[in-house]
This record gives C-alpha cells, structure tokens and sequence, in this order.
C-alpha cells in the first residue's frame, strides 16, 4: 500500500512531493482496481492545482482585502488580523482518511454493513476548506468600560462582523453555503438571513471547548469553495496553543483507536487502508522529515515555511486599534 509517509525523506518540494505520490497512488488504484484511492489521487490533484496555479489567490484576496478595508472604517477602535492559508498536506492527508473511517464507521453502526465503493465516494466530495481565511478581533482594554464585560463585548462584535460578512462577500463574486446545521443552533444575535450559513460554535462549542464561527462560500469566480473562520484572541488563542488543539489531537487518536475495535482488520479493505494511512501520519516524527523550508526539533517546536504542517499562508493583513496607532 502506497502511503505519503513513503514520500517524506528524500528532500523534495511538498509540490514534488504531491505530484509523485499521486501519480503513484493512481497508478496503483488502476493496477488494483481500488476506486477509493483513485479519487484519493484526483483529491491530491487539487490541492497540486492551488499550488501549481495560485494567479486567482490574488483576485480572491483583494475581494476579501475589501472586508478588511470595511473593518477598518467601522471598528477602527478594534485590533483584528487577517490570515489566509492554503490547507497544508499532512492536514489534508489526516482529513481525507479520517472521512473516510467516520463514513464506514457510522454506516456499518446504522446498518451492519459496510457501504459499497460508490458510496464511499460521494462522501469524499465533502471538502470545502483547503482554502480557509481567519477574522481574529480583540477590543483593547483602553475602550473597554468594564473589564468584566469584555468577552461579553467582543463576541457581540464577533456576531455583528458575521451579521454582514456574506452579504458583503456576495456582492463580490461569493455565494454563501448553508451549513447544514440545525438553525436553532445558532445563536438569536445572528440575522435570520445569514444564521443557515454559519456553524455557530461560538453558541454551542465543540466539546474540547473550541470556539469559532464557520461559514463555507464559493467562488464563483476562481470557481473554487473556501471557508471563513470568526474568532476573538482568546477563542484563537485556546485553539492554536491551548487546550483545544492538545485535545483535538488526543480526542482524534482514541476515536481511531475506537473504530478499529469495533471495525476488526480483514473486514472492510477501505477502513483497513484509511486507518493504515492515518495512525502512520499520526506516529510521524516529523524532526526526521526532509523536506525544502521545513525543520522541526521534535513535535512540538516546527518551523513549517511550505505547508507541509501547518499550512501555507497566503493572505497576512493585521489592524491596530486607531487609539494604539494615535499613540505612536
């Protein structure tokens, strides 16, 4: 079996690394008949089209650098940043096998079977976030009148930002998709126009404690899906470096762990394969990787310049609040 592991050592370019490892997977998936892991292959072959191709990033970048322009009219006592970042490879590789075992998983629970390869594969066609921009806003103590509101304060920013953020977009050449969550589960401060659109996190967080909003908009002129995140500093800080991100990863290995006790090896060659793939990425030292702009200690201290890890940024604007800059 063909894994990205394989492809990690030799010191090529993540894109290198990409055009090999699909290529092969392909040639593999043909030879073998396995048509999980010809879609696997087409998968990598857009993530190879983003990096290869990157001319539309600047058409889409400028669009949403409009909504940063807005911001900085009407919150100017604000500090908010903007990032933009392209889904990096080893991210990709986790999301596109963890679909795959949550798919066969719940289908086997619901109907003690196992789905056939044609339902597998409409369940990969899932993927709105391998282009992802993040909103993080925090209010300055200096405008806030009392520190004891000032979660309070920030997150109603946060709601009225997301209240005009798909219509601003649309205008733009953006169409918002609807989340598929349960409207109830937004929160009332969302316009009824725009709450199908979001995953309200913020409202309801996920049970490590992360918090966000997620709205997932195509463009129709790069004619590609991209989704948008709308955090404060604390819900981004607890993501990035806090307990989230610790439990995320935690909570992913043990659910794996979980599934292939009740999924015995032999049974299903797809869950057999995805798991495979999965625990080995998920057991990488990523201090023995040799690939161009990456270097890593051990797994924690990672300086990641090609997306291989972390992701590639593409989009950087950040906002002083007006009073920090009237200062200086």
């Amino acid at each position: 079996m063909i894994t990205l592991n394989d492809y990690l050592y030799s010191g090529d370019t993540v894109l290198k690394i990409l055009l090999k490892y699909s290529s092969d997977l392909k040639r593999d998936a043909i030879a073998s008949h396995n048509p999980i892991d010809l879609a696997h292959s087409n998968f990598l072959i857009q993530i190879i089209e983003l990096l290869e191709h990157t001319d539309f990033l600047t058409s889409q970048s400028n669009r949403i650098k409009d909504f940063y322009h807005y911001m900085t009219r009407e919150y100017p006592f604000l500090a908010f940043t903007f990032k933009g970042r392209i889904k990096s490879l080893i991210r990709a590789e986790e999301k596109f096998n963890g679909y795959i075992l949550e798919y066969i998983y719940n289908y086997y629970k619901e109907n003690g079977k196992y789905p056939g390869e044609v339902q597998i594969k409409n369940n990969l066609n899932c993927f709105r976030d391998l282009i992802a921009y993040r909103i993080v806003i925090s209010l300055p103590l200096c405008h806030v009148s009392d520190e004891g509101n000032l979660e309070k304060q920030e997150i109603g920013y946060l709601y009225e930002i997301a209240n005009v953020l798909p219509g601003f977009l649309e205008e733009r050449g953006f169409t918002p998709e609807l989340s598929g969550h349960p409207e109830n589960e937004g929160s009332p401060v969302l316009d009824e126009g725009v709450r199908p659109y979001y995953r309200d996190y913020v409202r309801t967080p996920r049970p490590s404690g992360y918090s966000s909003m997620h709205i997932t908009l195509y463009d129709n002129q790069a004619r590609c899906y991209t989704e948008m995140q709308l955090r404060t500093k604390d819900m981004d800080d607890y993501a990035e470096i806090g307990e989230a991100n610790h439990f995320g990863y935690e909570k992913s290995q043990e659910e794996n762990r979980s599934k292939r006790d009740i999924i015995p090896p032999g049974e299903c060659r797809f869950f057999d394969e995805a798991y495979e793939r999965l625990i080995r990425l998920q057991e990488l030292d990523l201090s023995a990787i040799k690939v161009n702009m990456f270097k890593a200690y051990n797994n924690h201290l990672i300086n990641d310049g090609c997306g291989l890890f972390r992701g590639r940024q593409i989009l950087p604007f950040e906002h002083l609040s007006r009073f920090q800059n009237d200062e200086i």
